[in-house]
This record gives C-alpha cells, sequence and structure tokens, in this order.
C-alpha cells in the first residue's frame, strides 16, 4: 500500500500527495510506516512568520510568482489559526493565493493549528518531511505568528524570516530575547508607509553585531509585496544564504530539535488528557503534585 503511495507522491502526484497528508494529519494506522521509508531529501524549507498583519500572505504570494518565473516547483504549507467549533483551518488569508491553486508548479495546503500553543500544527514536521520528497524546489512554511511560533519555525526551517511592518516601533525593543536569534533574514514589508526607512535604520542599529553581541549580520530588506516590489531582491538574498547554509553547524541543532520534538510527542502519545483530569478530580486540590506525576507516570495505560 505504502509503497505505491510513496512512489506516486515522489512522481509528483498531487493528489497522492494530499491523501498521504490527511492520513498523517489524522494518525491513521500505519502512517508511521510510509515515513520511515521516506528518501533522503535536501529540499530546503522557507520558514516565513511575523505579526498578524505584516503581510506574510501577501508577501508569499509574490515570492510564489518569482519562484514560477523562475521555473521553480514550490510546495506551500500555510498553518492557520483553528476554527474554534471543529478544528479546522480558517481560510481568509489563502483568497490571496487563490491562483496558484491550479497552477501544476505549485501546490498550497492549509494547516489548522488545532489549538497548539506554539503556532504550528502537531504534525508540521511530519508534512514537512513527505513534502520534501515530492519534487519541489522549495517548500514555504507561513505560520499563523501568534506567540511561540516565531520560534518554534526556527527548529523547522533551513532559512527564517521575519517579516515586521514600519508601525511595529516599539515591538523590536522586546525582540531580543526571541525573533533576534531565530532571524536569518528580516523583510520590513510595506515598506513605501511613512516612517519605514527610519524603522528600517533602527532595526539595523539593533541587529548590529557590535551592539548585540551576536557574530553574524543578519540582512534587512524592504518590500512592498502587495505592489511586487523587493521580491526578486529578497528571493536572491534567500537563495544565498542557503548556499552559505551548507556548512552552518545551525543545521545539526536544526535536526537536533526535530528529534527532539518528535521524541517528545512519541513517549506523550499515551497520556490521556480526560484520564489525568479524572485522577485529579479523585485526589480533590490538597496533594503532593510532584509524587501524583510520579505515580502517574509508571502506572499502566
Amino acid at each position: 500500500m505504502w509503497e505505491n503511495q510513496l512512489k506516486e507522491i515522489i512522481s509528483g502526484n498531487y493528489k497522492s500527495l494530499a491523501r498521504a497528508i490527511s492520513l498523517i494529519e489524522n494518525e491513521f494506522e500505519g502512517y508511521e510506516s510510509l515515513l520511515k521509508m521516506l528518501p533522503t531529501s535536501h529540499t530546503p524549507i522557507l520558514g516565513i512568520t511575523g505579526p498578524p498583519g505584516a503581510g506574510k500572505s501577501t508577501l508569499v504570494d509574490a515570492l510564489i510568482e518569482v519562484m514560477v518565473g523562475a521555473n521553480k516547483k514550490v510546495g506551500v504549507i500555510c498553518v492557520d489559526p483553528s476554527s474554534p467549533f471543529n478544528l479546522g483551518a480558517l481560510l481568509g488569508d489563502r483568497i490571496r493565493m487563490n491562483e496558484w491553486y491550479n497552477n501544476p508548479q505549485v501546490y498550497i495546503r492549509s494547516l489548522a493549528t488545532r489549538g497548539s500553543l506554539g503556532g504550528l500544527h502537531p504534525k508540521i514536521i511530519e508534512v514537512a518531511e513527505l513534502m520534501k520528497v515530492a519534487g519541489f524546489d522549495y517548500i514555504i512554511i507561513e505560520t499563523v505568528g501568534v506567540g511561540q511560533s516565531e520560534i518554534e519555525i526556527a527548529g523547522l526551517a533551513d532559512i527564517t524570516t521575519v517579516v515586521l511592518v514600519p508601525e511595529a516601533g516599539d515591538e523590536i525593543q522586546t525582540m531580543k530575547a526571541g525573533l533576534m536569534e531565530i532571524a536569518d533574514l528580516f523583510v520590513v514589508n510595506k515598506g513605501d508607509r511613512p516612517d519605514a526607512d527610519l524603522f528600517i535604520k533602527n532595526l539595523k542599529m539593533i541587529l548590529s553585531p557590535t551592539i548585540n553581541g551576536n557574530r553574524k549580520e543578519v540582512p534587512v530588506l524592504k518590500t512592498v509585496a502587495s505592489e511586487k516590489k523587493g521580491i526578486v531582491e529578497y528571493f536572491d538574498e534567500m537563495q544565498k544564504l542557503l548556499s552559505a547554509a551548507d556548512n552552518n553547524p545551525r543545521k545539526i541543532w536544526l535536526l537536533a530539535e526535530r528529534a527532539y520534538f518528535l521524541i517528545q510527542k512519541k513517549r506523550m502519545h499515551d497520556i490521556n488528557k480526560n484520564e489525568l483530569l479524572n485522577k485529579i478530580r479523585q485526589k480533590g486540590t490538597s496533594f503532593n503534585l510532584y509524587q501524583f506525576i510520579a505515580e502517574f507516570s509508571h502506572s499502566p495505560a
């Protein structure tokens, strides 16, 4: 079963890819067998994140156009907020990409966060690894842009872009603990707005290796994605970073992060929250939490 499906995915069959992603999302029995059969692939993953309203979807749409124009095949994973009712993806932003859905060089898949606090889909690593063998030249992952997702995407992407807008202003003062460390590239979108150049100047000062103690200089680019301005330069800069990333020790860290996340999920797989709630309800509110955890962890499933 899995052998034939994998052959179809490798040959570029989008229907087979879509079915396999659904099986992984829903943890269909035996889906791990398919994952174990995946050949090694070096398809680069480009992570795009940033606060809501920064124009990430418009930027991705413009980037797809440049990539397709360069005769590249592009896989796109859009991680959207979940509907509170059915945990499906709210697809409002995807309307901006609707011209690519029937293009043979582009495959777009929206995934819901399904309540994940980090803003990424619980099966994002597995889905990304599957898409890497499907014959794409690039895989773009656009995150929902909430909280920890900006940090988590760094553990998945080969190049992480943080998208900001000139109005971010004071926000850049609070970035040092997170975004500054994980961004390979900053894009200031909506760069035609007032004070955009001043914002970029201040951002570059904060990013300066002599000020923040970082060993690398992080590029800052200006775009107006709605008008397709600065997108070619953005694509060229990412290609430069990718060519330099081959000997980057950060790749080992990326793999370790992915492995840690997958092992953590596997070991937590048999932990049932309802069972946990019932046992705590039986005990009441006055007990030693650490003793309880030790007992619960060693109790038979």
